[in-house]
C-alpha cells in the first residue's frame, strides 16, 4: 500500500469517526439539566443485580466485554515487554550490589508493606461494594511487594517474587475472566452475562452475582502483570549488563 493510499484511508476513517462523534453530541442530554438517562439506567441495573458500587456494576456487568478488552491490553503490553526486554546474546546476568538503606526508610517501608498489601487485597475483595476494585487493588498489592526493594535490596525482593509464578498468575487471571464469560454461554445466556450465580444479599461480599468473580480475576491479572512488568525493567537496571569485549 502506497503512502498516498494510506493517508487516504486514514482521512476517510477520521472523517467517518468525526461525523459519528458530532452526531452523538446532538443526542446528548442538555448540559446542567435534571435528566440523566444513562446514569439512571446504570443505577437501576446495579440495584437490580444487588451491586452496591455502580461503577463496578458498569465495569463487570453492563460492559464486562469492554473490560475484557482493557484487561487484554495490559496482558498484551506485559507480554510484549517480556519479549522485548529478554536477555540477549551480548548481555550477561550479574549479581546486584547490596544496597545501603537509611534505617528510618527501612523501618517505614517494612512497617507499611503488610498494611499496603492488606489494603490492596481489601480493595479487590470489596470492589462490588465500595469505590475501587480489581484494577486499583491489583496495582496497590503489586506496589506493596516492591516496598521490600526500597526497605532492603533487590535480592530480598527476588526471594518473594518468583517471576515464573507471577507470569502464570497473569495468564490465569486473563483465562479466568474468559472462563466466566464462556460459562454464561454454556448456561444458556450471553457471553459474560450476569446470570450464572444468584445475586445474593445487597451490600454483602457475596452480592452482585458474577461481579465479585470478575473483579477478583482482574485483581489477580493486574497485580501479577505489574509485578512481571517491573521485574523486566528492574532486571535491565540492576542485573543485566552488556558484555565487555575489550
Amino acid at each position: 500500500m502506497s503512502r498516498t493510499l494510506r493517508l487516504l484511508v486514514l482521512a476517510v476513517g477520521t472523517a467517518g469517526l468525526a461525523a459519528l462523534l458530532v452526531a452523538a453530541c446532538f443526542r446528548l442530554p442538555a448540559f446542567g439539566g435534571d435528566s440523566h438517562p444513562y446514569g439512571d439506567r446504570a443505577v437501576r441495573a446495579a440495584l437490580a443485580r444487588h451491586t452496591a458500587n455502580v461503577v463496578s456494576s458498569v465495569n463487570f456487568d453492563q460492559r464486562a466485554f469492554d473490560t475484557l478488552g482493557e484487561e487484554s491490553i495490559l496482558f498484551a503490553a506485559v507480554l510484549g515487554t517480556v519479549v522485548l526486554l529478554r536477555q540477549t546474546r551480548d548481555e550477561r546476568q550479574v549479581e546486584p550490589a547490596p544496597a545501603r538503606v537509611a534505617p528510618h526508610i527501612r523501618r517505614y517501608a517494612l512497617l507499611t508493606l503488610p498494611v499496603t498489601l492488606l489494603v490492596g487485597l481489601y480493595v479487590v475483595a470489596h470492589g462490588q461494594l465500595s469505590p475501587g476494585g480489581g484494577f486499583q487493588g491489583g496495582v496497590v498489592a503489586a506496589t506493596a511487594l516492591h516496598l521490600l526493594y526500597i526497605a532492603v535490596d533487590y535480592r530480598a525482593l527476588e526471594r518473594i517474587r518468583p517471576v515464573g509464578l507471577y507470569q502464570f498468575g497473569d495468564a490465569a487471571g486473563e483465562a479466568a475472566y474468559l472462563v466466566i464469560g464462556v460459562a454464561g454461554l454454556l448456561g444458556g445466556s450471553a457471553f459474560l452475562a450476569n446470570t450464572l450465580l444468584p445475586y445474593g444479599t445487597f451490600n454483602t461480599l457475596a452480592s452482585g452475582g458474577t461481579v465479585p468473580l470478575l473483579n477478583a480475576a482482574i485483581g489477580m491479572e493486574v497485580a501479577c502483570a505489574v509485578v512481571v512488568l517491573l521485574s523486566r525493567f528492574l532486571d535491565q537496571a540492576v542485573e543485566i549488563e552488556k558484555e565487555d569485549h575489550t
